[in-house]
């Protein structure tokens, strides 16, 4: 038997979406369904293993690729329209409802993983979020990156992004190792985004003209690596600030405490970190 059941979800604008569906498998089911947000150009395929342990745990869960990412881009790279904004205000909303048809319940745990966690602001359906877990979830604030990636992200910004918008015409993020190759509108608003303090909430009054960052009430916390170079601890705070009436944590894990070298910002997920997964179970049910 499959461990999910693969299907399209469709989004306010007729644009469909892949998704899985992994059914709760363990004695207890927990009441309150997971919907697994994807990181910027990571697909569902990555999240597979920990949403199948998930589902074993008693959860219900759906992943699914944002529009223009792996099984949910239609047609060239180069043509999509695809945008973070519209991953906000459709993609997401629309794998709530759906998640919610599919068992029944009232609200889901959003977990988000990156800008899958960072975009609850500018969801029109976020009260059917009971609470957000926000996976090396922060603003991104290129001021304050570490390491490689500090050097790295303004080259990719303001030169790789911009020369390829125009030849290539998207973000060539698979050749530096950062997941899928980007829509040119996704490329774009990552560099805008990402260059000021409070990410998405750079686009309100230009191309958000609904914000609900004051409205979302859910509990958020926020799990990070101490080595992460991308969700450092400003940034993290920085997300969090996002939303004054929301209750907020913030949760550091560090590598030496779990047998790990590093976790960085994508091995959460990783079979090879799965001794971490309690750590992140441990917030679902808190």
């Amino acid at each position: 038997m499959s461990q999910f059941e693969a299907f399209t979800l469709t989004c306010k604008d007729g644009y469909s979406l892949s998704a899985r569906f992994y059914a709760q498998r363990g004695a207890n089911l927990n009441s309150l369904p997971v919907l697994i947000c994807p990181a910027t150009g990571i697909t569902k395929q990555f999240y597979h293993s920990f949403a199948a342990w998930l589902s074993e745990q008693g959860y219900n869960v759906l992943v699914f690729d944002f529009r223009g990412i792996g099984d949910s881009l239609h047609g060239p790279l180069s043509q999509s329209s695809a945008s973070i904004v519209q991953w906000g205000q459709l993609d997401i909303p629309a794998a709530i409802d759906t998640l919610l048809n599919k068992t029944g319940a009232q609200q889901v745990i959003l977990l988000g993983h990156s800008a899958g966690g960072q975009l609850l602001g500018i969801v029109p359906n976020h009260h059917k979020v009971a609470k957000v877990i926000a996976v090396s979830g922060s603003t991104g604030h290129v001021k304050n990156l570490k390491g490689r990636t500090k050097l790295l992200a303004p080259v990719m910004f303001k030169a790789i992004f911009p020369v390829a918008r125009l030849t290539l015409g998207y973000g060539p993020t698979n050749a530096i190792g950062m997941g899928e190759n980007l829509p040119k509108d996704v490329a774009r608003q990552w560099a805008q985004f990402c260059s000021r303090p409070g990410y998405v909430i750079n686009a309100i009054g230009r191309t958000v003209h609904e914000d609900f960052h004051a409205a979302v009430q859910a509990p958020i916390t926020a799990l990070w690596s101490s080595d992460d170079e991308i969700a450092t601890e400003a940034n993290v705070k920085d997300l969090l600030r996002l939303y004054p009436n929301a209750p907020t944590a913030m949760i550091e894990l560090k590598p030496a405490e779990y047998g790990h070298k590093g976790i960085g910002h994508m091995l959460m997920f990783k079979t090879s970190h799965q001794n971490l997964w309690p750590a992140i179970a441990a917030q679902l049910q808190a």
